[in-house]
């Protein structure tokens, strides 16, 4: 078997890209390596968001580079190296030129084409040297239909892509330009993967999309389907326990989505609703398509069929232009609002998105006085929702082992990390997989401790 290895950097829809390119090339003999000290295929998996990402990638490059060396020296073949995703999709040819020792660079609407990019890199030509293929297509509907005829693996838990890209041009923003526009697979094609997911046992399935709650997909009727639809449709023909969906835009949530959260029992309490300030002034300057009072009525509406319902949110300090006044609303909006978590990062400039031109940028140390100031708010409200569930009993789905024999680890319907002692090794081989009752005991920053409930 040749080994793949894959370094995922990013968002859970780069976590689902990886997955694939595990089942694609799954078919062509490779199987997953921990290392890319014996891998045959090395595969940077890029995310464009954060600062300095593109530099973070040429960094791995060089160390990868020198492995290369090591190898070359010992006699051994070369790996093949290879850059995906979103910094390979805006970036492609400045990866060409400053990092030769790469021989592919493919972008996140290409990577059902590795097997033949593969195949080809790894001829050697006539004087010696790899052909360097760049592949940036932004034809996410042939992917799609590709990846259709493969196979899926998962766990008990998994991801399922139902949209991708973005037409909300964000102005700090670059995913509408490494992933292209708004495009919702069709209903069709969502539900066969579903069935596989089904079939292989998977108990939680988030549905993915840039823009999720944007979905609207067509089935072979041409008749249009709404996220809220395709939720109500798994939950009644699927035997899935769990059913989440993640990112939504505060835009896009409708009043039957909303409903949703009331009606469905699979639908679990947990919404991540990106705001990104709570300023009206910096969110329209972000192009944001809301205001803060749309903003706090759509959490309204929530909670009101969904009074238990944990919230989590995006936040950017220090966009161009904040001022101490716009950042003091952001702070009283977390404080209205209590997220049981949310994410927070400091405004960089993403090269060729409207935001970076501007001359008003926030000096660095003001961005990163206020980022500590919010990051410290956040982590108060993640203590007191945690601290809330301590004495509660919470289906609890155990995914993976923990650090001790016959501890399991898991997630509670609100996304919390769960520590459970099981009583044992061979118990918790018994459990692992199983969504079990769980007493809540002791609460930390960012997890909490329980045991199974006998009662």
């Amino acid at each position: 078997m040749k080994k793949l290895y894959i370094k995922t950097y990013g968002c859970q829809m780069n976590v689902y890209d990886t997955e694939r390119m595990v089942d694609v090339m799954a078919h062509e003999g490779y199987e997953v390596t921990e290392t890319p000290d014996d891998a045959d295929l090395v595969v940077l998996n890029t995310c464009h968001i954060r600062e300095k990402a593109a530099e973070k990638v040429y960094s791995d490059i060089g160390r990868l580079r020198l492995l290369q060396d090591r190898r070359s020296k010992a006699g051994e073949k070369k790996s093949l190296l290879a850059v995906a995703g979103c910094v390979a999709q805006a970036e492609g040819a400045e990866i060409q030129r400053r990092a030769p020792t790469v021989d592919m660079v493919f972008g996140p609407q290409s990577y059902h084409r590795l097997p033949e990019m593969a195949r080809q890199a790894g001829k050697i030509t006539d004087q010696g040297a790899r052909p360097r293929l760049v592949d940036t297509d932004l034809a996410v509907s042939e992917k799609f239909a590709a990846l259709s005829r493969k196979s899926v693996s998962a766990g008990k838990s998994a991801f399922l892509t139902v949209q991708e890209g973005c037409d909300k041009f964000c102005t700090y923003c670059v995913v509408p330009y490494t992933r292209g526009g708004e495009f919702s697979r069709p209903f069709e094609d969502v539900m066969r993967d579903a069935d596989r997911l089904n079939a292989a046992g998977v108990l939680e399935v988030t549905l993915l999309g840039q823009n999720v709650n944007a979905y609207h997909g067509r089935d072979a009727d041409d008749q249009e389907w709404s996220l809220a639809r395709l939720i109500r449709h798994l939950a009644a023909h699927t035997d899935f326990k769990r059913i989440r969906y993640t990112t939504s835009h505060p835009h896009d949530m409708t009043d039957e989505l909303i409903a949703v959260h009331g009606e469905v029992a699979q639908c679990m309490p947990y919404l991540h609703l990106p705001v990104q300030s709570g300023s009206d002034r910096i969110v329209k300057a972000m192009n944001r398509h809301h205001t803060i009072a749309s903003y706090l009525r759509t959490i309204e509406a929530i909670r009101a069929v969904r009074p238990d319902i944990a919230l989590s949110g995006d936040f950017i300090v220090g966009f161009p232009g904040e001022s101490d006044a716009d950042f003091q609303q952001t702070m009283d909006l977390v404080r209205q609002v209590n997220y049981a978590q949310a994410y927070s990062f400091m405004y960089s400039e993403r090269p060729g998105t409207p935001a970076a031109g501007r001359e008003d940028q926030v000096e660095s140390h003001v961005k990163s006085a206020r980022l500590a100031e919010l990051q410290a708010e956040l982590d108060r409200g993640q203590r007191a929702f945690n601290d809330a569930a301590v004495g509660r009993v919470m289906t609890v789905l155990l995914e993976r082992e923990g650090r001790e024999p016959s501890q399991l680890v898991g997630r509670s319907p609100y996304m919390q990390a769960v520590h459970v002692d099981v009583g044992g090794r061979e118990l918790a081989q018994k459990y692992l997989g199983q969504m079990v009752e769980v007493k809540i005991v002791s609460a930390g920053p960012r997890s909490l401790k329980g045991e199974l409930s006998l009662t």
